[in-house]
């Protein structure tokens, strides 16, 4: 069990690595000579130099799945080069036109290296987030009668949303389950929901390669296997692709969504569709706007899309922001990233044990967890709850309220996800249609009522860039007052 931590005035002046606190000293020489992947050089001068915020501040990041932390040197970088260049709206061919045009371009090159896709395979269509770049896909994909959009329960909201586009054209909409606990695709239900939806229409399967809720890693062999059979396969990777390299070489999907400020902070507003080039053409955009056309008539309504990722690129993209995206990704290069995804699973293994074995005075349990409860086929997402000691759920809210007074940063819901809650918490299709027929609009507040003492949400921990020791013992302890202190 953790020993108890003083607060985080008792780090060491000369310690700024995140794994300083004098009280938690004993437990950080067990956890390094069991987890010793968790040590990296790289990581703690990181963690000294671009994140001296955090321990400046007194502050614990646990949401990396939300935003990742930018760091410092990056944003002087680019501060530095915008103030050192000029850049002009890149649809000319002036010399600061010019100039942001190779950024933009630059940056699709960066993006096709950091995911090892093939250039003449593959196109990066920029976008101002990883909604956006769903959001193309599903109003432009030629979903229509006879034709099936299949997706796990397991999905972010932007990839649930795709359905409403799907239903209006005529075509079925069909959810392969994930099993309980560990929340896993039910391999032979997605298998025959494959093989179950006719031929002969466009079908477009759509899975995350890590969920947002559990940190669960889904199978990418699921690419191959669904394209094999005639599927088009959207990969969400926005919650993968910040620890995890992507390797479009080896598994390759029609369309990937990812989102750079999960990766590595800085910028926001800033995502990308990375498409096969086959997959891109067969799409067809409703509209057309600003930097999409090559022609466009008025006296005759006619217009001619560009080729390729600028027929999707709707008017000037924010090509001041996309000159940080080949900095960042460099950043995550030379074995960082390797590092970051070593550190965040040590760190993760650690937790989960610490955490399972949380008892009250009585033998309870304090914590239930949803998803694996170990490091194996997942990532350093944890989705959890509290317990008090009659074994009756704490609302998720009082967990972040404690976070929030020991400047702990986490995050507590649904995660815009949910179908892995609704698995997760046990919350049944009957049980929502009855809550549905008593309201003409759901709020969260009249949801949570209806369900009856089930929880409506659950707390959420990850680990990233900066994490350290401290970090997750700092966790450890919080949750450990819920036995201690139950107020």
């Amino acid at each position: 069990m953790t020993t108890s931590l003083r607060g985080r005035e008792d780090r060491r002046p000369d310690d700024a690595s995140g794994h300083g606190r004098r009280a938690c000293g004993d437990a950080f020489a067990d956890f390094a000579r069991r987890w010793p992947a968790y040590a990296s050089a790289l990581l703690d001068a990181d963690r000294r130099e671009d994140f001296a915020r955090l321990d400046r501040h007194g502050d614990v990041y646990l949401d990396y799945t939300g935003a990742g932390l930018y760091p410092e040197s990056l944003v002087r970088a680019h501060a530095d080069r915008l103030i050192d260049g000029l850049f002009g709206n890149p649809h000319s061919t002036n010399p600061t036109s010019r100039a942001a045009t190779e950024i933009v371009e630059s940056a699709r090159r960066a993006v096709l290296a950091h995911v090892r896709a093939d250039p003449d395979e593959y196109v990066v269509v920029f976008t101002a987030n990883a909604s956006g770049a769903l959001k193309l896909v599903a109003e432009s994909f030629p979903f229509g009668p006879g034709g099936t959009y299949l997706l796990t329960y397991d999905n972010h909201n932007s990839v649930n949303g795709i359905r409403e586009y799907a239903r209006a054209r005529g075509a079925d909409v069909v959810y392969a389950p994930v099993r309980p606990p560990e929340l896993r695709i039910d391999d032979e239900g997605l298998r025959r929901a494959l093989e179950a939806a006719p031929s002969g229409a466009p079908r477009l399967f759509a899975y995350p390669a890590q969920s947002n809720f559990s940190g669960v890693l889904h199978p990418l062999d699921w690419v191959e296997r669904a394209r094999a059979q005639g599927w088009s396969v959207l990969l969400d990777a926005a919650a993968f692709a910040p620890t995890h390299a992507l390797d479009l070489g080896a598994t390759k999907p029609d369309f990937v969504s990812l989102s750079f400020y999960k990766m590595f902070g800085f910028p926001t507003g800033v995502g990308a569709l990375v498409a096969r080039r086959d997959a891109l053409a067969a799409l067809r955009r409703p509209w057309f706007a600003g930097g999409t056309i090559a022609y466009a008539a008025v006296s005759q309504p006619r217009h001619d899309l560009h080729e390729g990722a600028e027929a999707f690129e709707d008017g000037t993209l924010n090509f001041l922001a996309l000159a940080a995206i080949e900095d960042g990704l460099a950043r995550l290069g030379n074995g960082r990233q390797t590092a970051i995804d070593a550190r965040a699973m040590a760190l993760t293994a650690w937790t989960l044990e610490e955490l399972l074995a949380l008892r009250h005075p009585n033998g309870r349990p304090v914590v239930h967890v949803y998803g694996p409860p170990g490091s194996d086929g997942r990532g350093s997402a944890m989705a959890f709850n509290v317990h008090d000691a009659n074994g009756a759920l704490v609302d998720h809210r009082e967990v972040e309220r404690r976070a929030n007074a020991g400047r702990i940063s986490l995050r507590t819901g649904c995660f815009c996800n949910p179908g892995a809650g609704e698995a997760a918490l046990g919350i049944s299709g009957e049980e929502l249609v009855g809550c549905f027929a008593n309201h003409d609009r759901m709020t969260i507040d009249a949801f949570r009522s209806c369900l009856s003492g089930k929880g409506s949400g659950a707390v959420r921990v990850s680990y990233g860039w900066a994490s350290t020791f401290d970090d997750a013992h700092a966790l450890v302890e919080l949750i450990a007052t819920f036995a201690t202190d139950p107020r």
